[in-house]
């Protein structure tokens, strides 16, 4: 034994040109294996060796192969799709998406996406916008816009690629968007169709965290920047964002841009883009007012213009119908009708943000799962409550317009007009909120004594006349004494113009000229 001690230690201490054999004899003649990868630092103790854990050795990366911890796809993952695997049938009156020679890195991303033939716009816009013409589309919204100009901004990307070492916050195209809503679910479609192309798609707006935002840009160069006016302006002000390398500018629901006020900002965010003869400009709006047309003269050159009228948009798809009530009826009729009908997926609009809050606080207390979405909630809790509402963890959504444009949610079953809106294209846009995709919907609205003059409005401007029925006795059954108490108070109050109040709700109330200067009214004596 002691023998076999001192021949390790010599074999360990020695020097390597004092070689140790193979392998060692014991005292009793048993061979020793010699040790791979010891030190000078083993040491043994009371004849077993403690040496110090062996170097971990790198695994050669086998091309396309799988990494522990880090699972990327095989090359074969990869390149298996082809455009033979995306086959559609001509339709005559339809334009199919290979008519219109797209790269097939989007072919595959609409094929993916499980689109085939283009809609209305999409077929009469694209070919002029893919040939690199400016274009003024006037659509309502859930018609393809989005799509449509999404699919022109990649289209022109990825035909003139800038293979130069571009500095990191200098977009190449720019959408800029009304409401917080709107830029993200522009940025998720635009993830979507750039999903197999490398471009990279970032969203700005407010309400959320300006640092966060803000490092965005500092770790690869954006390809396409999707903004709402606010922030994109106060990025450019501190020089987080350059502009003057935008070769295509969008510029969505130009009318709602319009109605916040938003088009000042708008204008001092295109002085800072190329000259409208070096960009592409794509403008979009839902009407076409003087005003609108003006400033689609003055940012775009020589556009196309495609016109899709709102009654291929009011889809036959959705069943509409009023019910005559007065305003102390509406909780009871909504109640009823929501739990009556066993509704699972609602969206309720109001014109004002205290009503809809004061909605979700008696639903609520009436054990009705819902959640609001105003421009009072911050911009985190609405993302968190549009989420838990599409996976149908709420069951009503109380919401102003904030939510009347540019929202995709599937399944929405009904959609219940608490409060009439004031302007009658307001309600072609809420009611768009369901039967979207073919699917059917039903849309219910409130008319009381005052609401009831905005109904003559809406049928002329939808070209038809409203079913208009007074609530049987079963949806006026009383309510039931309240289950819980008032849910808390959300924390944090909207902070920029996206997303604020309705239109309607910014004409209603008190009149400015009768408030205090903090916003209270006076006191009556």
């Amino acid at each position: 034994m002691i023998s076999t001690l001192i021949n390790r230690i010599r074999r360990h201490l020695g020097s390597a040109k004092n070689a140790v054999p193979p392998t060692e004899t014991s005292a009793s003649g048993t061979a020793i294996p010699e040790l791979e990868g010891a030190t000078p630092s083993t040491a043994e103790i009371s004849g077993q060796a403690i040496s110090p854990p062996p170097k971990k050795r790198r695994r050669k990366r086998k091309p396309g192969g799988e990494q522990p911890g880090n699972p990327t796809p095989a090359p074969a993952a990869i390149t298996s799709w082809s455009p033979e695997d995306f086959q559609v049938a001509p339709v005559e009156g339809k334009t199919r998406f290979h008519d219109l020679d797209l790269a097939p890195e989007l072919m595959r991303a609409i094929h993916a996406l499980g689109f085939q033939y283009c809609t209305p716009i999409q077929a009469e816009i694209l070919p002029p916008t893919l040939a690199g013409h400016d274009a003024f589309g006037k659509a309502q919204t859930g018609t393809g816009k989005s799509a449509a100009f999404l699919i022109s901004i990649i289209t022109r990307l990825l035909r003139d690629p800038d293979t130069r070492e571009r500095p990191l916050a200098h977009p190449r195209a720019l959408v800029l968007a009304p409401t917080r809503e709107l830029a993200i679910q522009i940025h998720r479609d635009a993830e979507d169709l750039a999903r197999f192309t490398g471009l990279n798609c970032v969203a700005v707006f407010g309400g959320t965290d300006y640092e966060k935002q803000r490092q965005i840009f500092t770790k690869a160069p954006v390809d396409i920047l999707i903004a709402t006016p606010g922030r994109l302006l106060d990025f450019a002000r501190q020089k987080v964002v350059i502009l003057n390398e935008v070769a295509v500018l969008v510029i969505d629901e130009a009318d709602r841009l319009l109605d916040m006020g938003f088009i000042p900002d708008v204008r001092r965010i295109i002085q800072q883009t190329p000259e409208k003869s070096n960009r592409q400009t794509l403008f979009f709006s839902a009407t076409l007012t003087p005003q609108i047309g003006n400033l689609a003269a003055q940012w775009t050159r020589d556009p196309i213009t495609v016109e899709i009228e709102p009654e291929q948009v009011a889809s036959d798809s959705v069943e509409q119908l009023v019910y005559l009530v007065t305003a102390k009826e509406k909780m009871t009729v909504l109640y009823n009708l929501v739990t009556g009908k066993q509704l699972e997926r609602v969206i309720v609009f109001c014109n004002r943000r205290d009503v809809t809050r004061r909605v979700r606080d008696r639903l609520y207390r009436h054990d009705i799962s819902c959640a609001m979405l105003s421009g009072e909630v911050n911009q985190q809790q609405r993302m968190k409550t549009l989420e838990n509402f599409k996976e149908g963890r709420i069951r009503v959504l109380v919401a102003t317009d904030v939510a009347g444009r540019g929202l995709h949610i599937e399944g929405v079953s009904h959609v219940i007009n608490y409060n009439l809106p004031e302007d009658a294209e307001d309600y072609v846009h809420r009611i768009g909120r369901t039967g979207r995709a073919g699917a059917s919907g039903i849309s219910v609205s409130f008319a009381d004594e005052e609401e009831s003059f905005y109904l003559p409005a809406i049928e002329e401007y939808m070209g038809r006349k409203l079913a208009c029925v007074y609530p049987d006795d079963q949806l006026l059954t009383p309510l039931p004494p309240p289950v819980h108490k008032a849910p808390p108070v959300e924390k944090g109050a909207g902070g920029d113009k996206a997303g604020g109040r309705s239109r309607s709700a910014s004409r209603g109330g008190r009149p400015p000229s009768s408030r205090r200067p903090g916003g209270r009214p006076p006191r009556r004596r």
